[in-house]
Parts: structure tokens; sequence; C-alpha cells
């Protein structure tokens, strides 16, 4: 199947589209709350009738560009460009006040190609496994693992775990305003028809980066004199062979998540982040302080997630996350059928998607790296031209998510909370966190419920019967333990006596 691969490197059509494509999912990037779902659902509706070939591709090289280019605007504005890129502003944005905003675009555009690459690697030689792994998690084992990502709160709060905690704890109780999913109750909503489609996290997320940074910008204004400096762009080499260990580690991380539906890059990057924080003992700079490898884990991770995702989609018929449940339907559109029958029917499309994302790899490293000093020098623009466009697309991205007026409300009031927990050192990551996770932990934990009849005690004992749920279990358990001061202080201790042994 090697010259199915070699297909969108031949073709000068499909290369074409792939370059436009994939910078179109870049630009995308840029701009806070258009998340790449939106392109790529947009372009199901222009591509209607294209031949199928071109019309997959191209919807591929806008994925993979959109989920690139989100983590730009996170580096030099701290606004984050889809959920998947909330990691970059701990360590990006601290890089672009030290004058490394070049550098730390270098990183990630480096890191994001090696992590794709490792992503389709794995898409190729373990798709129809580990498509069937997935299948063998049950509605107790997805509860465990939004479980888990809701306890990287202490990995996201840089002071005290218990505000981490209470932030977190508000975000979930605001992700279950709205109809409940499974029995179609009212919960939160006080008779407010506007409340009962819910809060969508997107304006929380704008709202919380976007215009709480133009808040403290203006609360800041004349006393933090800004002194830009783009520098270099490529870190040095050196720097590739020290972080391989933590490019694979984070990688598998991130293909292990994009398999499991309705996981996504959101999930990667946290848990990635959080191994990096916990894992590498000599970081180049302090974690949240513009530590290179806190750019390093979330970007290897996100992008080996879109790899991860598209093994059931393309195995099992299975979407990974939003965008290729968009893509499913893409298909479909096109005659084809997403699952073990694509395989069997149509299996030179499976190599020519892979040839298509490794295309779009390539241009992610020319557009990425050609328009580094564009990029970057958004940061040069004075503060009273960049804080109203900051606004206007915070605006115009909660208004374009429902078109409706709503999510602007929501959004200015997301703004003014995430500008009053900036002011007292509250942490704003675990909010957006918990909206996210939140009701995605009540719909799986009452499934299992259900699916042991009823009984709390036979669901808590399916978690310690069943092998993947065990797993999983001991794993949530340890992560509890990790973050509790005893642990840290007698890892301490034991690092320490090691490391006067090895002396």
């Amino acid at each position: 199947m090697l010259d199915q691969i070699l297909v969108p490197f031949t073709d000068l059509h499909l290369l074409l589209l792939i370059a436009l494509g994939t910078l179109f999912g870049v630009v995308k990037g840029l701009l806070p709350g258009l998340s790449v779902t939106m392109a790529v659902t947009l372009l199901v509706s222009l591509t209607y009738t294209w031949d199928t070939i071109p019309a997959i591709v191209t919807m591929i090289a806008v994925f993979y560009g959109g989920v690139y280019g989100g983590a730009r605007s996170s580096i030099l504005i701290n606004v984050p460009g889809s959920a998947s890129s909330l990691a970059h502003t701990f360590d990006g944005y601290p890089l672009t006040k030290r004058g490394e905003a070049g550098v730390a675009i270098g990183i990630t555009t480096i890191y994001a190609v090696i992590g794709g690459a490792i992503g389709l690697l794995c898409l190729a030689l373990a798709a129809p496994f580990l498509g069937e792994l997935a299948l063998g998690f049950a509605a107790r084992d997805y509860f465990l693992i939004m479980f888990l990502g809701l306890l990287l709160v202490g990995g996201l709060s840089e002071g005290s775990m218990a505000k981490a905690i209470f932030v977190a704890g508000i975000g979930v109780t605001l992700g279950m305003v709205g109809m409940d999913s499974l029995t179609g109750v009212e919960r939160f909503t006080f008779g407010n028809l506007e409340l009962k489609s819910g809060i969508n996290y997107i304006a929380c997320m704008l709202g919380l980066f976007g215009l709480s940074e133009v808040f403290v910008q203006l609360h800041n204004l004349g006393k933090v004199k800004a002194d830009v400096i783009i520098g270099k762009i490529l870190p040095p080499l050196i720097y590739l062979i020290k972080f391989l260990p933590l490019t694979i580690r984070t990688a598998i991380i991130g293909v292990v998540v994009g398999i499991l539906p309705g996981a996504g890059g959101e999930i990667s990057s946290l848990i990635a982040y959080d191994h990096a924080k916990k894992t590498v003992k000599n970081p180049t700079r302090p974690f949240g302080k513009g530590a290179y490898e806190g750019l390093v884990a979330p970007e290897v991770a996100v992008m080996s997630t879109n790899g991860g995702a598209m093994i059931p989609m393309l195995t099992l018929g299975i979407p990974g996350d939003a965008v290729t449940a968009v893509l499913i339907g893409a298909m479909t559109i096109h005659g084809l059928k997403p699952g073990p029958m694509l395989m069997v029917e149509t299996p030179e499309l499976f190599w020519v998607i892979l040839g298509a994302a490794l295309v779009s790899l390539i241009f992610i490293i020319v557009w990425g790296l050609s328009a580094i000093s564009f990029f970057a020098r958004v940061i040069l623009i004075p503060k009273y031209i960049l804080m109203p466009i900051i606004v206007f697309f915070t605006v115009i991205g909660s208004y374009g998510i429902n078109n409706s007026v709503a999510d602007v409300y929501w959004m200015i009031a997301f703004g003014v909370i995430g500008y009053l927990l900036k002011l007292y050192k509250f942490p704003t990551g675990p909010m957006v966190l918990g909206i996210i996770l939140g009701p995605q932990m009540d719909v799986y934990l009452r499934r299992a419920i259900i699916t042991e009849e009823g009984s709390i005690w036979g669901f808590v004992s399916s978690l310690f019967v069943h092998p993947i749920s065990l797993i999983l279990t001991l794993f949530v358990l340890f992560t509890l333990l990790s973050q509790t001061a005893f642990y840290k202080k007698m890892s301490k201790q034991l690092f320490q006596k090691f490391s006067k042994k090895s002396a």
C-alpha cells in the first residue's frame, strides 16, 4: 500500500489542497473561539459536490493545521485558541513575557510534527489492535478517565491546592446547568429558557482567558512596561535529545487518550503536562515560569491524539473526538462506510488519509516556521490596538458558537469572574476543566450505576473486578495520593537518599 501513501505527495492537485487546508487550519487556530470542529463542519458543506478523496484530504489538512494553530494565541496573548491548547498557556505565555516568543513557537512547531508523526505511526501499525481495545471500555472506565482528568487540578494550581479544588467544584456545578441528557429534567435553570441548553464551555473559556486578560492588562496599565524581544526561533539542538524520553512518553499518552471516544486533546494535553511536572526532575526552568518541557509535553500529546482519534474512526466507525465525528459524517455523505468495512471495501483510502496527514505535518513546518515572525509580532501590537482586537474576537467567537447573544453575556460574565480569580490568585484553568468534564462524568457515572441495576455497591465492587477498571482505579488512587503533602515529603526524602547513594 506504499503507493497509496504517496498519492498526496505526487498529485499536485491534492498537494495544493493540503497546503491551503493546513494554512486555513493554522489561521483558524490563531482566532480564539473558532474551533477546529466548526472549520471542518464548514468544509463538509463546501466540499459536498467534490470528489471523495479531495474532500476528505482537505478536511484532514484543516484538522491537523487547526489543532497545531490553537497554541499560537495561547503562547502570544495567553488566550487559548481551543480547549486543547489550555495547557500551553502555563509555560508558553511566561516565555513570551521573557522575550522568548520565537523559541516558544519554534519548539511547539518542531514537537507538533514529531508528536503528529508518532501518532500516525501508531495509526499505521496498531490500528486494528488498539481499536478493539477501546471496545473493552465500559461506562465506569470512562467515568474513571474523566475523574482522573478532574484530579489534574492539582497540576494546574500554582499555589493552594484547596483553591484549585474550590474553583474546579464551581466549574462542575456550572457544567450541570441545563437539561439532563438522560432524563430531560431541568437542572439549575430556575425557569430560564436560555439556561436549558446549558453553559457552553467555549464561552466560558473565552471569558476566563480572553476577556479577563484584557481586564488584567487594563488593571496593570502603566504598572508593567512591556519589553518584548522575539529572539531566536529554533532552540538548541541538544534539547531534541534531552526531551526525547518525555516526547515518547507524552506521545503514548496522546495516542491512548485519542483512542477513547470523547476524551480528546484537552484531556491528553493536561495529563501530559501533569506527567511532565511529576517526572521531569531538572526542568529548564520551574514549571509555570517558562519551562520548555511545559510546552513540549502538551504539544506532543495533542498532536499524537489526532492519530489516536482516527484509529477508532477508521477501524470501528467510532469517533474519537468531535472532529472525527464530523469526519465520519463527511465520509458517510460521500458514500463511504467508516468502520471495519472501510478496510475491506476501500483499503486504499486509509493509506491516502495517512499520507495526507503526513503531508499536512510537512506544511505545518513550512507555514509554522516561515511565518513565525508574523505570529510572534502579534505581541508587539500596542495594547490600545491589541486589546480591542481580543475583545472583538471573544465576542464574535462566543456569538458564533450557537448564534446566540446569551453566549456573549456568559462570556462577559466569565470575563469578570476570571479577572476576580486572577486578582485574588485563584487558578482559572480548573473551572474550564470542571465545566468540560463535569457533565461527562455525571453521564458515565449514572450509566455505570444503571448497568449495575442501580446498586452503588455493585458499581464500587465492579471497579475492582474488571481488569481495565482495576488499573484505572489504582491509577486514580495513586494520583490522589501523589497530590498529598505526605507523599511529596516522602518522595522528596527518597529522591535525596537515592541521589546521595548514586553520588
